[in-house]
């Protein structure tokens, strides 16, 4: 019997995204590896933070290339951003999607193999890294993530991940977009910031530089730090050991997607 990574929840809510196999060459070939299986090495490969190359064979889920593969061709046909929004979707209609407040924060992840949307990180003497900028909900849940490089400053992307906010069904009406409120530390205190925010009648939650403490905003960002320490805790998130950032991208949006089902989870 072969071991199980996934839950039978993530495979329920996946199945119906994944795109029909190409249909099998006549002239023969391997047998092509089940979906099911592929999507228990790359949830392993993502756990655990092990080259794709090294995925034991015996654990009977193909190769990790052939997993590597069917993470890209999910990627390129929206699979991983499709299940995100879906369990977000969900999680409304539960009413555990907290709209009443977001946080957003970024978060710099060491970078070894260099690519695209990386650069070298002043926090840390000017070695290569990434940043991971996350807009979370009231209760820490992931509902929109960017990467650049760690030399880019937090609010340089700010006014682009309010506006990329999906619209959230699972409610009747119209889908919601904007939260009440948007919780920041001092990296967003400019001008710019405010301005957008109540252009989308956000109201404005941002440290000032000089005149509040970090302490005193933290009773309710603290959230979207701990959503960073969720990603970080998986091991291909914990250092960006992926060159090509849609491989990188691809991992973040599924690991947004298990913390989305872990929480659905606890209310089923």
């Amino acid at each position: 019997m072969k071991q199980q990574e996934i839950s039978a929840e993530l495979w329920e809510h996946i199945r119906p995204l994944l795109p029909e196999p190409k249909p099998a060459s006549p002239r023969g070939g391997r047998p092509r590896i089940a979906d099911e299986l592929a999507l228990n090495g790359i949830v392993y490969v993502l756990r655990t933070g092990i080259p794709w190359e090294e995925l034991p064979q015996a654990l009977g889920w193909g190769s990790g290339m052939t997993c590597w593969r069917r993470l890209q061709q999910w990627h390129e046909a929206g699979v991983w951003h499709g299940l995100h929004m879906l369990l977000l979707e969900h999680l409304r209609r539960n009413d555990a999607l907290d709209y009443s407040r977001m946080c957003i924060d970024g978060s710099s992840v060491a970078s070894p193999p260099g690519g695209p949307h990386t650069g070298p990180n002043p926090t840390d003497r000017g070695k290569l890294g990434s940043k991971r900028h996350v807009l979370t909900d009231a209760n820490g849940t992931p509902v929109m993530f960017c990467v650049t490089g760690a030399n880019r400053h937090d609010s340089v992307v700010f006014e682009e991940m309010i506006d990329a906010l999906p619209a959230i069904k699972g409610k009747p009406g119209r889908p919601r977009r904007w939260p009440d409120k948007l919780h920041a530390d001092k990296a967003y205190d400019c001008k710019r910031c405010r301005q957008h925010l109540r252009r989308r009648g956000i109201r404005v939650r941002i440290a000032r530089k000089g005149i509040e403490s970090k302490e005193r905003l933290g009773r309710h960002r603290w959230v979207v730090e701990r959503t960073h320490a969720w990603l970080a805790a998986f091991g291909k998130l914990r250092v960006r050991f992926e060159r090509s950032i849609t491989t990188h991208v691809a991992l973040l949006s599924l690991a947004c997607s298990i913390i989305c089902l872990r929480t659905l989870r606890r209310l089923c």
